[in-house]
């Protein structure tokens, strides 16, 4: 063990005075390594911060859930009838009332309609948001944090009283330092309530069902005597027990019922469309799969050119240092400790390159890009030394071998 210290803190020396000798030459044989790692780890920081967003909107919409809606969220074999789509029926408030009714594998039901873009007034302060209509259990389909007041009572859904929760910008906007609770607020010509504030959550990339920030909610039936005069629709959403086989059991439990329900014959296809987060969280994980390979595969290449300049500095250093290796050699250095010594100093060198290269990733993380926090995580800094480490063997051993087998006679000769 003391001889393998020995060993590696010589290697380091000489790797050490190599870099200061040749600064310059050796920075240029570097800026490979440099380029080809902040390519690989920076597309995979993005790409991890990114599906980490979006993954985090969509749990935000629930998990082990089942939206019912007239468009379904995927393509099929890459084709998206639209026109098919369009002619379908909305779901109705009726339908929702008659799954929760029916469904014995569902934990909670709700449904749900946005408007969007809505003026909300407190005397001078106004403020445009977006209104969502609930039914009660939609705080058991996904999170409502309340952090000032309190979630909806049963009779003021159904009732659909003038009542609201509030998303923290919101509250801020119209009631400035005040508490909310108890206080109304003019929506569309209405007298509203409020009384609850959410959870301050952020912005984030991907709104799936909006930022609760900017968020009014209010019930249901209050929604649609606001919004609309037509009929009661919306998305209707169940979320399932735990488990892809308690998913699949409310799948077929609500094809079974709402075709029953819209009296479609056997041969006709589904009106409506079963949306799942987890089925498009899996979409897009191929498709940030696919990004990570392209990221992975333009950064070799940069790699390549890299580890070429390195091999090219170490078959320089092994010519420079031709006398010193016969030197050790003639005082009983074996090959294993010459081979050594310049495959530790091509590793060394590539190591000093990635280092760069994650450097410049960290600083670019600090760099604002809208609602995106950019994270480099403590795997991708492992991968990054790994894969400089890497091109360091790869294109450092022939050069150390090259040195390990020189004749100690000739090389003590040489000039």
């Amino acid at each position: 063990m003391i001889k393998f210290f020995f060993l590696a803190f010589e290697s380091f020396r000489f790797a050490w005075q190599a870099l200061r000798s040749n600064l310059f030459r050796t920075m240029l044989s570097l800026m490979g390594v440099t380029v080809g790692i902040f390519s690989i780890i920076g597309v995979l920081t993005m790409v991890d911060s990114l599906e980490a967003n979006i993954k985090n909107s969509l749990n935000s919409i629930g998990t082990n859930v089942i939206y019912v809606q007239k468009w379904p969220w995927l393509f099929t074999n890459g084709d998206y009838p639209w026109w098919k789509y369009f002619m379908r029926p909305e779901p109705k408030y009726n339908e929702f009332k008659y799954l929760r009714e029916n469904l014995e594998h569902a934990q909670a039901g709700a449904m749900m309609d946005f408007a969007g873009d809505v003026t909300c007034r407190k005397g001078s302060n106004s403020i445009n948001a977006l209104c969502q209509g609930i039914t009660y259990e939609f705080n058991e389909i996904t999170e409502v944090p309340i952090v000032n007041g309190r979630y909806f009572a049963s009779q003021e859904i159904e009732s659909g009283k003038n009542v609201a929760v509030l998303g923290a910008e919101i509250a801020d906007a119209l009631f400035q330092d005040t508490d909310p609770i108890g206080k109304t607020f003019k929506m569309k010509g209405q007298n509203i309530t409020v009384i609850g504030v959410q959870e301050r959550k952020g912005k984030q990339i991907a709104d799936f069902g909006g930022e609760p920030d900017q968020k009014v909610i209010i019930p249901f039936l209050s929604h649609k005597r606001i919004f609309s005069s037509g009929e009661l629709t919306g998305d209707i959403v169940f979320k399932g027990y735990e488990g892809d086989e308690g998913l699949f059991e409310l799948e077929g439990e609500i094809t079974g019922l709402l075709r029953t329900k819209r009296g479609l014959r056997p041969t006709q296809e589904d009106s409506f469309a079963l949306n799942r987060p987890e089925a498009a969280a899996a979409m897009l994980g191929q498709l940030f799969s696919t990004l990570r390979v392209s990221g992975f595969v333009i950064g070799i290449f940069a790699l390549l050119i890299g580890g070429f300049g390195i091999a090219n500095i170490m078959f320089v250093t092994v010519k420079e240092r031709t006398n010193i290796i016969g030197i050790q050699k003639s005082l009983g250095a074996k090959n294993y400790f010459i081979l050594f010594q310049f495959l530790f100093e091509s590793i060394f060198l590539c190591v000093v390159g990635g280092l760069f290269g994650l450097l410049l990733v960290y600083i670019l993380s600090f760099l604002p890009l809208g609602s995106l926090d950019i994270i480099l995580s403590y795997g991708n800094i492992i991968l990054g030394i790994g894969v400089s480490s890497t091109i360091g063997i790869l294109f450092g051993i022939i050069p150390a071998w090259q040195a390990a087998r020189l004749d100690p006679v000739i090389a003590i000769r040489s000039k």
